[in-house]
């Protein structure tokens, strides 16, 4: 690859020198100078080095990745029994990062299988009304969760390519299942007798690839003047010309053209939250309500609290967020809801405090305390116990008509004051 690199750079340099000698001549050679800075502004290295790259091919079993989950969750090599190494080859990052995409997505697989043998969760087709063309997206619930009468838990993720039952995919694959994924939260609450709901709020559309035709039709303009069109059809043409001069000095490997086709009320996280709470959730018979909302989840589930605001209050009983994301000020959130995340919400965020400890906060939300660790994706798991325990004293004190503390502390800051 160096080698390759070092004659490509000599390349450069000849192209350099044939730029000096056109610019004495005439327009003609102008015209070719400008074509050849054109070529230059488009290349760069890393496109270069692709020309050397392998195939962007791999399995689609975790066997054939060479990987296991051993008896403590952790990913190990089959035959060394090694962590996983992101840099399988040396000097081809966006190839090892390809690698990791493909393993991740086998992981995601791996874990909803998780959530139905080891859990005992069905899968639940959203929209419920789907028709067998359209996209569909999901969700995970308990057996009871519709119908237990006493209390019912809901897990919302973060953004990004996490799934349901994942609260970090890094976690996953370089630390372990418990960590990483919802399942200790699942199998606690089965085993307090709560109902359990796992939304899939990053599930908002699917790829299909794209065919000539759709590429066609989508860069053709029908209703356009004919004098535009041809005028759009020289420019396409000069461009494949100088595309294809640019191809002699790069041989990438193409990647499939797709387009997205959005789920139907399901588009976004907050789009999702709002429909699984309409359509399940609200519909519960549960007379507890718990959340545990991690990052981007907290926006989603304070969103929802806007939208539903009569609704969550009546039937939500306490709200756990993980490191969210949530900002009471740029989401236009009202002062009726401020005062209720005040009385029913706990933050649990990144903190070098140890646990439970107050952390100071300048939004007149609910209250802060320390998850007892500086990673923000690890907040869930070392909040874990805290948060049962949280829920726990939110039922007790529901019951005796008194609102609970969310950890045993005595300088809990007035944010009525603040």
């Amino acid at each position: 690859i160096l080698i390759y690199i070092y004659l490509s750079i000599l390349n450069l340099l000849t192209v350099w020198v044939m730029m000096a000698q056109l610019q004495q001549g005439g327009p003609d050679e102008k015209e070719k100078t400008t074509a050849l800075k054109d070529l230059l502004s488009r290349i760069d290295l890393d496109e270069l080095m692709k020309k050397d790259e392998p195939p962007l091919e791999f399995p689609d079993t975790l066997e054939g990745f060479e990987y296991i989950f051993n008896e403590k969750g952790q990913l190990r090599h089959i035959k060394t029994g090694e962590p996983f190494v992101f840099n399988y080859r040396e000097d081809l990052h966006r190839w090892n990062q390809k690698r990791y995409e493909a393993l991740g997505e086998i992981i995601t697989k791996y874990v909803y299988e998780l959530l139905q043998t080891e859990c005992h969760l069905k899968k639940v087709t959203l929209p419920v009304d789907a028709t067998e063309s359209e996209p569909k997206s999901f969700i995970f619930m308990s057996e009871d969760a519709l119908t237990n009468p006493d209390k019912l838990l809901v897990l919302i993720h973060g953004n990004g390519v996490v799934r349901a039952g994942q609260w970090a995919r890094r976690l996953i694959i370089n630390e372990d299942l418990d960590s990483g994924t919802q399942i200790p939260y699942i199998k606690r609450a089965i085993e307090e007798g709560y109902g359990v709901i796992v939304l899939n709020p990053n599930e908002n559309y699917i790829e299909v690839e794209k065919t000539k035709a759709q590429v066609q039709l989508s860069s053709d303009s029908s209703d356009e003047p004919a004098e535009k069109r041809e005028r759009k059809d020289k420019i396409q043409k000069e461009t494949k010309k100088r595309r294809d001069f640019y191809e002699k000095y790069r041989n990438p490997q193409k990647e499939k053209e797709t387009m997205q086709m959005y789920i139907r009320d399901n588009g976004s996280p907050e789009e999702h939250a709002i429909y699984v709470w309409d359509h399940f959730i609200s519909q519960s018979a549960a007379e507890n309500v718990f959340f545990v909302a991690h990052s981007y989840g907290g926006l989603a589930f304070v969103e929802l609290m806007i939208q539903r605001e009569a609704e969550v209050k009546n039937k939500v009983t306490a709200v756990a967020l993980t490191d969210s994301v949530h900002n009471v000020w740029h989401q236009e959130v009202g002062k009726s809801i401020r005062e209720w995340m005040r009385e029913n919400c706990c933050n649990w965020v990144s903190s070098s405090e140890p646990l439970d400890t107050s952390v100071e906060s300048m939004l007149p939300d609910c209250p802060r305390v320390s998850a007892g660790t500086e990673r923000h994706e690890l907040t869930s798991w070392k909040s874990f116990p805290s948060i049962f325990k949280f829920f726990s004293e939110a039922v007790e004190a529901k019951n005796s008509a008194v609102k609970p503390t969310p950890t045993r502390r005595s300088n809990r800051i007035k944010y009525e004051e603040l």
